[in-house]
């Protein structure tokens, strides 16, 4: 008596993004460089279609290490800080100046709280937003 083995369940891939990074950066400088209004919409939706899925949002947040797609993003998608926010990365706080003293000033103590030494080491161990 043979055993005959059953076909094993396959489990459907998901298809690549078809957005290449090259491609929307490429849109993106010949926008800068000579004003090309329809590179500008090309360009504006694929970030949109990276940036407003959960799917791609590391793809996107890797494309945010380019100066012009980080600008666009400020300007006109502004969900590269959300979506960093609801990956649960968080940046550092930024220092402040040495030359003011807001704290010293008001009375308070300049010690500062272990809550703050908390997350600027937290910070470090995020992995970096650009």
């Amino acid at each position: 008596m043979s055993r005959r083995r059953r076909p094993a369940a396959r489990v459907p891939r998901t298809p690549p993004s078809r957005i290449s990074r090259d491609k929307l950066l490429g849109d993106l400088r010949l926008a800068a460089r000579k004003g090309d209004r329809v590179a500008l919409e090309l360009a504006l939706a694929q970030m949109r279609t990276l940036a407003l899925t959960p799917r791609y949002w590391e793809k996107y947040l890797g494309l945010l290490r380019n100066p012009l797609a980080r600008l666009v993003d400020l300007l006109a998608i502004k969900q590269g800080e959300r979506i960093a926010r609801l990956k649960g990365w968080k940046l550092p706080r930024p220092a402040p100046a040495d030359g003011v003293k807001g704290a010293s000033d008001s009375g308070k103590a300049a010690k500062p709280s272990a809550r703050r030494r908390r997350s600027t080491t937290a910070g470090a161990e995020q992995p970096s937003l650009f």
